[in-house]
């Protein structure tokens, strides 16, 4: 099954390639990845963590995630947002997680900025689900062509430029369609992929607010 990008592991089950190119990747392929998130926190971090992972591979950050988790409090913007000079200093001394003042700055920068998303939409999600793709924008077929060709989208570019707008950073429109994958606000699990289903019916249960892109966003609205 490699030419269709579908790799079948020792359960029978089919998964996108990149899922069964390490352990790390297979459980954070099956239990995460593309699943709906509405949960503020986790976008938090996911966010953030996306800043960090710039330059390097996301399994760097992905076996880096709990000691971010503790280094980061939770990754509760509140908690964060509240981060000072000592804060910085301790951070930058600590092995456990990527350790560049340019993105812990913009980790505490954006937490700030965070809390004031929260209380302008009432919730993280109520924000980033607005930028949620039309379906009929998307590939028809999610092959492994389809996925690798897709580094940004008109949404993701829209997403950036309104947070750049209101001062966030380390949130470029590759990242941000990034962010989009791992969250579910796009499903790019390839057809035949045995999550793709699992994500779709997800977003149906959770019943979150639909944005459908910049066609019905204007920056700043």
């Amino acid at each position: 099954m490699a030419e269709t990008g579908l790799i079948r592991g020792d359960d029978g089950l089919a998964r996108c390639w990149w899922g069964a190119s390490a352990p790390d990747y297979a459980v954070y392929h099956d239990a995460e990845w593309g699943r709906p998130v509405a949960d503020d926190r986790r976008l938090f971090e996911k966010i953030c963590l996306e800043g960090f992972q710039s330059g390097l591979s996301w399994l760097t950050i992905l076996r880096k995630r709990e000691n971010f988790r503790i280094a980061f409090a939770e990754f509760d913007p509140a908690r964060v947002a509240r981060f000072g000079r000592r804060d910085i200093a301790r951070l930058l001394k600590d092995a456990g997680i990527v350790r560049h003042r340019g993105k812990i700055e913009s980790t505490i920068n954006n937490a700030k900025l965070a809390l004031d998303l929260a209380d302008e939409f009432g919730s993280l999600a109520g924000y980033f689900w607005r930028f949620e793709p039309d379906p009929k924008s998307r590939p028809r077929r999610m092959t492994k062509d389809a996925l690798t060709a897709l580094t940004t989208s008109p949404e993701s570019q829209a997403l950036s430029k309104d947070l750049k707008r209101r001062g966030w950073s380390f949130v470029g429109p590759t990242t941000m369609y990034a962010f989009m994958q791992a969250m579910g606000l796009v499903n790019d699990h390839l057809d035949g992929c045995h999550v793709r289903p699992v994500a779709a019916s997800t977003r149906v249960i959770l019943q979150l607010p639909t944005g459908h892109g910049p066609t019905t966003i204007q920056p700043g609205s």
